[in-house]
């Protein structure tokens, strides 16, 4: 099961951390009150075992399969999740001035949703038993029924994740999990995913859609890049890099200016190259114009 199958040590669980092996964590908290414990779950009750799994994945929402509910501390109601309450309450239709979020790390309170008895936050339900949430972790407050996310908690992040641990690698400096396949390639930019998408200005670190690292290491959603190429839109939007290996492109438009005669024979101009930041002086020419020391035509005058 990969990141799932991580068992972390007992001080970490103690302190807080993500319980990545949670199958075996929920059947130990119902035998020793919620402190890991080193049991198998073969030597777990049958009926204990039935209880936990009672219910598993009938109960939730859009965004969770989970089998209880939270209560908002800032507004006192009951949801599904954070996601619904944001929803519900960020929503147009509110009046500006009442506008909220709720803030994952703030919930105390849940409600299983089996037999209806409102407690703190904990994996297994102090009155049926049950257990909540098969992935559950202690910082973020997060139940969910469906494993096969791969979810984990990121301590760097200090949020939760999902993809599985194995598959991914913090960067420091840029803020965030990325995947394993860009750790010696990607360019680091300071805080890239704590900032809004430059195109539909979600905020990207706490954002449920995919995103992308772009070659120049700025981010963006992948729905909204595939937008911006729908448009011929090939420059990054924050420092008009290329998003893309551009080579080809260059290559079929050096064949069609070769056939236009759109240059003034005695003008020159200086261009700044937005790919490789290399200054030239070239030829004026009404198409484009190409750097002298990377041949991209993504140039601008200068």
């Amino acid at each position: 099961m990969g990141a799932m199958d991580v068992q972390l040590e007992s001080t970490a669980v103690q302190h807080g951390q993500a319980k990545l092996n949670v199958e075996e964590h929920a059947l130990v908290s119902l035998l020793s009150d919620e402190k890991y414990a080193t049991e198998k779950t073969e030597d777990v009750d049958p009926d204990d075992y039935e209880k936990l799994e009672e219910g598993i994945m009938q109960y939730g929402c859009a965004h969770y399969r989970r089998r209880c509910r939270i209560r908002a501390p800032c507004c006192n109601e009951i949801f599904d999740c954070r996601h619904c309450h944001n929803e519900t309450k960020n929503s147009i239709k509110i009046d500006a001035v009442k506008r909220h979020e709720l803030p994952r790390h703030e919930v105390q309170q849940v409600i299983c949703s089996l037999c209806g008895t409102e407690q703190e936050v904990r994996q297994v339900c102090i009155s049926c038993g049950v257990c909540m949430g098969k992935y559950f972790c202690e910082v973020c407050k997060l139940f969910d029924d469906d494993v096969s996310k791969q979810q984990y908690h990121c301590n760097g992040c200090g949020i939760c994740r999902i993809g599985g641990k194995e598959n991914f690698f913090h960067c420091s400096k840029c803020g965030c999990c990325y995947s394993i396949v860009l750790k010696n390639s990607h360019a680091c930019v300071e805080g890239a995913m704590h900032h809004d998408c430059p195109i539909c200005f979600e905020y990207l670190f706490e954002s449920t859609n995919d995103v992308s690292v772009l070659p120049c290491g700025h981010t963006i959603h992948v729905k909204c890049l595939r937008e911006m190429e729908e448009h011929c839109q090939f420059a990054c939007p924050l420092c008009s890099k290329s998003v893309c290996d551009m080579s080809k492109a260059w290559e079929r438009l050096d064949e069609e200016l070769a056939t236009i005669s759109d240059t003034c024979d005695n003008k020159m101009v200086r261009i700044l190259c937005n790919d490789c930041g290399a200054t030239s002086e070239v030829q004026f020419h009404l198409i484009a114009h190409k750097c002298q020391k990377c041949k991209s035509y993504n140039t601008r005058q200068i």
